[in-house]
């Protein structure tokens, strides 16, 4: 029975009503399946990031979720004034940073304002500012006073020595940099650009120059007065150590003396702060500073005064002169050359022979070999030994200390007329007028010249229209 039963078939497919187009099949695509969402976040808006996130805070869940305690808050809530001040006070200071390069005469001004103050609200001798603005140490001992002044200038208010002249060469120290800083920035800078002076470097040169003319303009003729008014006058070598120790001297000869020495002070940080382009010769300059500056001090403490008044005069004058043939030069002036052929003369008279004449004084006692010219007047003209109660230190230990300084300030100005008679040489020979002793004024960078309401320069020339990097 088994054997003789026949396997039933298994029913076939219908082609008609159950096969899928072949189109269809191709063009249908299988929904793949989800996973289940079981445990997982709820779904939401999650594009943006959480606000702790983007706060830089940490980002695992605890540190989020924890929220900060009062104290916290509190002391986050006392740093934000304190962090408001310190932004506030930092742009404060680089405000007045910029200022203070722009117009660098304002700081120095506020600083006579507040002294000037200071000084009238309660104004005598009892402040102690008066020794500041006042010269101190009035009628000293008539055993201090100097008894050489001669008949012609009277009977005169002299005045003594000490710290507090200090005090005065300090404040007029400031007193001379905002005079500087001033005139160059308000009043010598526009007549340079009016004057059709472009470059940065050159225009920088003819204000320092013109500000230099303008004070050894007034403290040449003021030197010579004031050595007028001494036995100095005109560069007597012997009256220079008459009547030594000068312990005390009048109004203007200290007024003079301590006002110079307040202007190489300023010099000096002038070029310490190189508010000035340097030279080529900038150490010549740093060595003569300190040297000048030296000779001051020792000649003021050590009654040297009537050496020093002389010293002044020479470098005054010369001073002036070459400072107007620079700005000559500068401007391009017709009487250049003939003018810086007149300062070298004046130059030489005053800085060597007259210089050379008072070193001479400090050489032993005796006459320069092949001429009649006496030598050791240091030595040989009044008291010559160390008298420490009297303040007597003309002796044989200062004698080599003072040549050495005047010696090296001679040394100085012996290179520098070297290099002013190559300037002057090659002026004759290949017409050339640079100064040895200055870097190239040439700079790509140029000011841009003010303009008038017609379009033309402040000079009246038409403006070009310059590029400025």
């Amino acid at each position: 029975m088994a054997a003789n039963e026949k396997t039933e078939a298994f029913p076939s497919l219908s082609t008609q009503s159950h096969t899928i187009p072949e189109t269809s099949a191709q063009n249908t695509t299988r929904r793949r399946r989800q996973s289940s969402t079981l445990g997982g976040d709820p779904r939401g808006d999650t594009g943006a990031g959480a606000i702790a996130t983007n706060l830089g805070t940490p980002s695992s869940a605890a540190s989020a979720a924890t929220s900060p305690s009062p104290a916290d808050r509190k002391s986050s809530s006392e740093k934000r004034p304190r962090e408001r001040k310190r932004k506030k006070a930092l742009k404060l200071f680089r405000r007045w940073k910029r200022m203070s390069f722009r117009h660098t005469w304002v700081n120095p001004l506020i600083i006579i304002l507040v002294v000037l103050s200071g000084y009238f609200v309660s104004p005598g001798k009892h402040n102690p500012l008066h020794s500041a603005l006042f010269l101190s140490y009035a009628d000293p001992p008539w055993n201090e006073r100097t008894n050489t002044i001669p008949t012609h200038v009277g009977n005169v208010t002299q005045y003594g020595k000490g710290p507090k002249d200090f005090a005065f060469v300090a404040f007029y120290t400031v007193v001379l940099t905002f005079t500087r800083e001033f005139l160059m920035q308000q009043m010598i800078r526009p007549i340079g650009i009016w004057c059709g002076i472009r470059a940065r470097g050159k225009l920088s040169r003819f204000m320092e120059q013109f500000y230099t003319a303008i004070y050894f303009g007034v403290a040449g003729p003021l030197g010579f007065w004031v050595m007028s008014r001494t036995p100095v006058w005109y560069f007597n070598t012997v009256g220079m150590y008459e009547g030594y120790p000068h312990r005390a001297h009048e109004a203007l000869f200290k007024a003079y003396y301590l006002l110079q020495a307040s202007y190489w002070m300023q010099q000096a940080l002038v070029l310490m702060l190189q508010l000035e382009k340097p030279r080529k010769d900038f150490k010549e300059l740093v060595l003569h500073h300190i040297i000048t500056l030296a000779l001051i001090w020792c000649s003021y403490r050590f009654h040297f005064t009537y050496i020093g008044v002389a010293v002044y005069v020479t470098h005054d004058i010369s001073d002036f002169f070459i400072a107007t043939s620079k700005i000559f030069n500068y401007l391009d002036f017709w009487i250049t050359g003939p003018y810086f052929v007149m300062f070298l003369c004046i130059w030489a008279y005053l800085r060597h022979y007259i210089n050379l004449l008072v070193l001479k004084t400090l050489l032993p006692p005796g006459h320069i070999p092949f001429t009649n010219i006496r030598t050791g007047e240091f030595a040989t003209v009044g008291p010559y030994e160390l008298d420490w109660d009297l303040q007597q230190y003309k002796c044989s230990v200062s004698q080599p200390m003072v040549f050495l300084l005047l010696a090296s300030l001679q040394t100085i100005n012996i290179i520098w007329f070297f290099l002013l008679v190559r300037i002057a040489l090659r002026y004759l020979i290949k017409g050339e007028q640079k100064d040895e002793r200055s870097e190239d004024e040439a700079e790509e960078e140029e000011v841009p010249e003010p303009r008038m309401g017609n379009g033309l320069a402040a000079n009246g020339s038409v403006v070009k229209p310059v590029a400025v990097e």
